[in-house]
């Protein structure tokens, strides 16, 4: 059933908590809203325009988003949809929600440890002056990272000392 666009158009707060039941891709238990990957909402006469920001350029993720947020809207009745990459200004880690990073650590990713613009987050500390990562299994600091990029490139493999598993660290940037 297609909602007839001129006669009633749904407002942009249940598009948004629409967009907030997308799941991404590659982390299922946050969605592209937690993440911040989507910037804008808006109607343009009878088309709906969605600004989303991949988490860097190069995401294989970004073409799947789009098919999920079209076929997510689809679903409501709405099949005018123009869904706009913006890659200026770049996403950031700064981006993800507090509901975000909480899904992400009880998920088993750790969420950034600072803010993207600071120092830390544009250099990327190491060894003693890196960011204290807490294993998000047993909350042990006693932890260390094992590679710099994990199951995706804005991820960094990392092993608890203490509990001896595995986990990734969303880097900040």
């Amino acid at each position: 059933m297609s909602i007839d666009i001129t006669m009633t158009k749904p407002n942009l707060s249940d598009i948004w908590s629409w967009l907030a039941a997308v799941a991404d891709p590659e982390i299922p238990a946050v969605s592209i809203v937690d993440l911040g990957i989507v910037r804008g909402v808006r109607w343009l006469k009878n088309e709906l325009i969605i600004d989303i920001t991949p988490t860097y350029s190069g995401c294989p993720a970004t073409g799947v988003i789009a098919l999920d947020i079209e076929m997510a809207m689809v679903k409501k009745g709405i099949s005018n949809i123009n869904i706009n990459t913006v890659l200026s200004p770049p996403w950031t880690t700064d981006w993800i929600s507090d509901i975000g990073r909480k899904k992400l650590k009880d998920y088993g990713i750790v969420p950034p440890a600072h803010a993207a613009n600071s120092c830390a987050g544009m250099i990327g500390l190491t060894g003693s002056n890196a960011a204290k990562i807490d294993c998000p299994l047993c909350g042990s600091g006693n932890t260390e990272r094992v590679s710099q990029f994990g199951s995706t490139p804005c991820k960094a493999s990392y092993r608890c000392k203490n509990c001896l598993e595995p986990f990734d660290y969303f880097k900040a940037f």
